[in-house]
């Protein structure tokens, strides 16, 4: 029996497993235990860049000291906010640990063992494989959570699991006894025992986002290495599949991701390392892939990739994303569906070092499937309330997108009726995408940041209010409509706001492109109609580039084209707000926000704005 996801029943599972063959020694990698393989992966042009840098990485580990993990890091997250400071030495950890093992089987050499040996009893030392950052906050909270930080599951610790269990199949008998030992224990005491026999289930195991596939899947593909009672091993699976049906009901039946791009491939793709590995453990009894809404979750790079590596960022979503090719190779082997713009395989893609997207593109990424050009399309993707129109002229990218939705989505931004235009490589009218990830970013300060609140996106401020979160604030499509050469959207937003005077507000998309000319048109009108004349109302658009003002246009200029904006003059007053912020990775920038403050108040009004919009 399946549930509506395909997903296996404990019946299926249990009856898969006892038939299962002995796993092979290595699994999932027995190749890598293969001289023959060896020596191909040496010689596969696509993975010279991959090895080089993972050699370079293996020699700093073996010559540097193991940053430490003091309590003076530790506690930051609690009295200041700040992660970074703590998670900086955390990941290099990993990223080391990811150098020593792969150089260590790839290159069939013992002059890193010493190394990984000291290293791998660091990370069995390690106080909790938990961020302190998925703690609860405090030690009064810490004492009264069911369970002591290192017994703390999250996606981290889950992955600290994964990779140590592969290591061990991957080395085995070159790791002393002692190593063995502990990993084994260490992961059974960390992971195993808390989550597959404790019946009170980890929040994230009934939350429809990417923590429920990370961590489920990192937890079962741990247990089809460790775990030899097949009966026992039926049981953690059982449950590790019942926290990917969550997983799944993230996505509508468009297969759209509401988190964004980045984290598609963080959720969907650890689903699909966790499913592929199930896989072949059960000789194909078990396809977690064989179904036709993992189809239309496969299709979500091509409706938001933009080129050039840019893609639609709603939600925390970075504009620019690296869709791992091993990852993606496996996907179009599976779907057929082609993903554009997949780059060499690089050991340092990952800022962060997760040892699944790591040995994936080692060893799935199909060098056929690599630099593939994008190609244009319209997509309506009618669960998220997404539109997105794409045309290549000249190789060059031009495209439009809107969203509706509602503000209580994983990882939401206030950002209902926001949008983007896309101009030859650049977001010009642009989504901020992630803040810097702390504390506050997480609380109930969340959207006083202008990444997350509707402040930071292209939406009005009606009497000073901006969009509340919550599901009761929403947007309602009143109609979607392909055009010829673009695309008609229009969305209902009285519901996104909770002004007290406001009746109804409609905002109108008409996109337009005329590809000879290397030219498109935006026309976006709001309809307001109020019981009481607003004090304020301003229109309010975001980018990432300075705009020159006149008294009744707005120029955005940028590396691949320029935006005009053309409205009246006799009914707006023209800002221009320089915010400084940080992007995801504490890296300096700054937001520009044009606000366009109405001269008059009026019951009822339809503004009119016309973005023309320019390649170079």
């Amino acid at each position: 029996m399946t549930d509506n996801h395909g997903l296996p029943s404990f019946r299926a599972i249990h009856d898969a497993l006892l038939a299962a063959p002995p796993r092979p020694i290595g699994f999932p990698f027995p190749a890598l235990r293969d001289p023959a393989e060896t020596q191909a992966l040496h010689a596969a042009p696509h993975l010279q860049q991959f090895l080089i840098e993972m050699r370079a990485e293996a020699e700093r580990a073996r010559t540097t000291p193991v940053p430490s993990l003091p309590f003076s890091l530790f506690q930051l997250f609690e009295t200041s906010g700040d992660r970074a400071a703590y998670e900086q030495p955390y990941f290099d950890r990993r990223r080391r640990l990811a150098g020593l093992a792969l150089a260590t089987a790839i290159d069939t050499t013992d002059q890193y063992l010493p190394a990984l040996a000291d290293l791998i009893w660091e990370i069995c030392n390690e106080y909790m494989w938990s961020l302190p950052a998925h703690l609860p906050v405090g030690i009064a909270a810490v004492q009264a959570y069911r369970l002591p930080p290192e017994q703390v599951v999250d996606l981290f610790a889950a992955q600290t699991a994964h990779v140590l269990a592969e290591v061990l199949a991957l080395l085995d008998e070159q790791l002393a006894p002692w190593l063995q030992y502990r990993i084994r224990t260490e992961i059974e005491r960390r992971i195993f025992q808390p989550l597959f026999h404790d019946p009170q289930h980890f929040k994230w195991e009934s939350e429809p986002m990417n923590w429920a596939a990370v961590c489920g899947g990192c937890a079962g593909m741990a247990a089809l290495i460790l775990e030899d009672d097949r009966e026992r091993l039926a049981g953690m699976l059982d449950r590790v599949v019942r926290a990917l049906e969550v997983f799944l009901e993230s996505f509508g039946d468009d297969g759209g991701c509401p988190e964004g791009l980045d984290y598609w491939v963080y959720g969907f793709g650890y689903y699909t390392y966790f499913a592929e590995m199930l896989r072949e453990f059960t000789n194909g009894q078990l396809d977690l892939l064989n179904d036709e809404k993992m189809r239309h979750i496969a299709a979500f790079p091509q409706a938001v990739n933009l080129g050039r590596d840019t893609c639609v960022n709603y939600s925390d979503a970075d504009e620019q994303v690296m869709i791992h090719p091993g990852f993606a190779s496996r996907l179009m082997d599976r779907f057929q569906h082609p993903i554009p713009g997949l780059k060499l395989p690089d050991f340092h893609s990952d800022h962060i070092y997760r040892w699944g997207h790591i040995t994936r593109d080692l060893m799935w990424t199909n060098a056929s499937a690599l630099h593939m050009s994008i190609t244009g399309g319209s997509f309506y993707l009618p669960d998220l309330a997404w539109v997105i129109d794409r045309h290549i002229i000249d190789g060059v990218t031009i495209a439009f997108s809107a969203k509706g939705g509602h503000n209580a989505e994983p990882h939401n931004h206030n950002d209902l009726g926001h949008f983007i235009v896309h101009l030859g490589g650049e977001n010009l009218l642009a989504d901020l995408g992630a803040g810097v990830y702390t504390r506050q970013y997480f609380s109930a300060q969340r959207y006083e940041a202008w990444h997350t609140g509707s402040q930071g996106h292209s939406v009005p401020v009606i009497n000073g209010q901006t969009q509340r979160a919550g599901r009761e604030y929403a947007a309602s499509v009143v109609r979607y409509e392909p055009q010829p050469r673009g695309v008609a959207f229009v969305l209902d937003l009285t519901r996104a706001y909770a002004a007290a005077d406001l009746e109804s507000f409609v905002r109108a998309f008409d996109w337009s492109v005329e590809a000879e000319a290397r030219f498109a048109t935006l026309q976006l009108t709001d309809t307001f109609r109020f019981t009481a004349p607003p004090a304020t109302l301003e229109e309010c658009f975001i980018s990432l580039r300075l705009p020159s003002v006149e008294a009744d246009a707005v120029t955005w200029n940028g590396d691949g084209g320029l935006i005009t904006l053309r409205f009246d003059g006799d009914q707006f007053e023209p800002l221009v707000e320089s915010v400084v912020t940080q992007t995801h990775l504490g890296e300096p920038a700054t937001m520009y926000r044009l606000r366009l403050r109405t001269v008059v108040a009026t019951l009822h009004r339809a503004d009119r704005f016309a973005f023309e919009c320019q390649l170079s």
